[in-house]
């Protein structure tokens, strides 16, 4: 093409900018946020109940939450499954095995002859002033939290973007960036309600600024 050409450059141009649109999203991560089903006001009355019932039995879960979960129980050293301890946690499980499923379908799992169960459950108790550090969910493959109790104004579970140990040089983001484009993303705790993740996800949990109690059940799938 020669210089001075000015309708092979506008030509040139218009291929330029056709090329440019096609931009497409790859590899993405899926959370998963859900109503646990109907009936959940009277599950979370009984759910509350005996989460407080085991935090005040459990001596060993209460010592360990001194030294990891600093002001805050979490029977996740001790009885890390209460899916086995009584109807109610049983029903909890019955209905999160469903939300399970259909998040499995959303991934596009092959599952073969094998099926996601329940390894692990745990109560979380978050006085004000609790936080709950940034961390993942080893040996296990679907994590997620189920709300009890969730005064208004508590945190809410805040993920973090997992390219961002390879971000290097990569410039900031704009503050009116789309949520798709953030480093983090944080999903807000409303009783009721269950949010799955994938456990390799790094995700975590702010203080809580309010006096009220902040009470969820927190989970974790294995393939088997």
């Amino acid at each position: 093409m020669e210089r001075g050409c000015p309708g092979a450059w506008a030509r040139a141009g218009r291929w330029e900018r056709l090329r440019v649109k096609r931009i497409e999203g790859w590899f993405a991560t899926r959370v998963y946020h859900a109503r646990i089903g109907r009936g959940w006001n009277a599950l979370n009355r009984e759910l509350l109940v005996e989460c407080r019932q085991v935090a005040e039995v459990d001596d060993a879960g209460r010592a360990w939450s001194r030294g990891h979960y600093p002001g805050g129980y979490t029977s996740y050293g001790s009885l890390d499954k209460v899916h086995r301890l009584s109807s109610t946690f049983m029903e909890l499980q019955r209905l999160l095995d469903r939300h399970v499923r259909a998040y499995s379908r959303a991934l596009e799992w092959d599952l073969g002859s094998r099926s996601l169960s329940m390894t692990d459950c745990w109560i979380n108790i978050m006085p004000a002033g609790v936080a709950h550090g940034l961390h993942l969910h080893p040996n296990a493959v679907v994590s997620g939290t189920y709300y009890v109790r969730t005064p208004r104004g508590c945190p809410g579970l805040k993920f973090e973007d997992p390219r961002m140990s390879r971000f290097m040089a990569s410039p900031p983001r704009r503050a009116d960036a789309s949520p798709a484009s953030r480093p983090h993303v944080t999903y807000p705790a409303k009783a009721g309600q269950v949010t799955l993740f994938e456990s390799w996800l790094r995700h975590e949990v702010a203080p809580n600024p309010v006096r009220s109690e902040r009470i969820s059940i927190s989970f974790n799938y294995d393939w088997a």
